[in-house]
């Protein structure tokens, strides 16, 4: 009985940690973020001597969080950065690839379209009423073309008025 509790009580530990909780900016070290949010799916420089820290919880968790380390060690700001309400950054013909990546983070799935001078990035984004998908087209220059919002086509449609999560 004691070991099934001290599972859970593991289990319910790693859960609480998924979003960053616990860790304070400008203490917590770039490692208490590490040890906590788990795997580091990417590191990117950042300005004034700053450090990006990726975790992207996609396809399933729908999320991907930023951490900015400062040239301190330390954590300035954690964020979960696939937000509709960052939508309103894109611009079609104006936002390039590097703008975008620094805006949603790393994509779940990189496709190209050679017919089409395509490559068509892939976001699943988190639950509004129904379960999101972005994809963002960049020409052959790097610029935005084309991003559809839409439903998740991969998944079945629920009866009108129902919710799922």
């Amino acid at each position: 009985m004691t070991r099934w509790f001290a599972l859970a009580l593991v289990l319910l530990a790693g859960c609480a940690s998924y979003e960053g909780r616990g860790l304070v900016p400008g203490q917590s070290t770039a490692a208490e973020v590490e040890a906590l949010m788990g795997p580091v799916t990417e590191r990117r420089a950042g300005a004034d001597g700053e450090t990006v820290l990726w975790f992207s919880r996609q396809p399933y968790g729908r999320a991907s969080y930023a951490a900015r380390i400062g040239a301190d060690g330390k954590l300035k700001l954690l964020e979960q950065r696939l937000i509709p309400e960052n939508l309103v950054f894109l611009e079609r013909g104006k936002t390039n690839d590097e703008t975008v990546h620094e805006i949603f983070g790393p994509p779940y799935k990189i496709n190209q379209f050679p017919r089409m001078q395509r490559e068509i990035w892939t976001y699943w984004m988190p639950a509004t009423e129904e379960w999101k998908v972005l994809f963002v087209q960049f020409s052959p220059d790097h610029v935005l073309r084309e991003y559809y919002y839409m439903d998740d086509p991969e998944l079945p449609r629920l009866p009108a008025g129902r919710f799922r999560r």
